[in-house]
């Protein structure tokens, strides 16, 4: 399966390590964040909408790396000598660390949950999980986690940032009096539509950087 375990394709290979980089994704976040602090009325909803998506990676994170990795140390697929064999490593790849379960899976999925509940629409929803899918595609193809893992920090993923939505949900309503929003230019939840177009605009050229980058390096 050559898109699962890497086939020495130049292509391919510069773009599954462009786009599992966190490097790469910094847009998105400041998209993110920039939409955050223009749609949102005061400092306080500022913070709790930051603390909450950091509460989000504590949980997915921390759950994957910190607890049941030490735990169950899986070796990742290149490192174990009978599945190494069989796969085509692309050059440079090495991580020492566990594989079950994958934190890139649980970490990009409960934003993607988070932010998906927050804002309520169909689009930005789309593009966070392609998103989120995209980088679980460049850790199987890498040879750093097997789909049982991939899978596990999806649902872990989908866990922490629906919990993480509610208990924002609860103080949120501490420290405003209601959802404000205006006509059909904003979602149920008062983010401008306009900024759910950026935010999947963002995702679509920083995916187009990554093949352009690949294109590059293939030739």
């Amino acid at each position: 399966m050559p898109l699962l375990a890497g086939e020495h394709s130049l292509f391919f290979d510069e773009m599954a390590l462009v786009l599992t980089s966190g490097l790469t994704w910094i847009p998105l976040y400041l998209t993110l964040f920039f939409v955050t602090i223009k749609n949102n009325e005061t400092m306080m909803q500022i913070l709790l909408v930051v603390l909450s998506a950091g509460v989000c990676i504590l949980l997915a994170d921390g759950m994957a790396d910190g607890i049941v990795k030490p735990m169950v140390m899986r070796l990742r697929p290149l490192n174990d000598p009978d599945v190494r064999p069989l796969l085509d490593i692309v050059p440079g790849v090495a991580n020492k660390n566990y594989s079950f379960f994958s934190a890139h899976a649980a970490n990009t999925m409960s934003i993607c949950v988070f932010f998906s509940l927050m804002m309520r629409h169909w689009r930005l929803t789309t593009a966070l999980v392609l998103w989120s899918l995209t980088n679980c595609w460049t850790r199987i193809y890498l040879g750093m986690h097997y789909p049982s893992d991939i899978i596990v920090g999806l649902l872990w993923g989908i866990l922490v940032g629906t919990g993480v939505y509610y208990g924002y949900r609860y103080f949120y309503f501490k420290v405003t009096d209601k959802l404000h929003f205006i006509s059909s230019q904003y979602t149920r939840t008062g983010y401008a539509l306009m900024d759910m177009n950026l935010i999947a605009n963002v995702l679509l050229i920083t995916v187009l950087y990554a093949i352009f980058k690949a294109l590059i390096v293939a030739q």
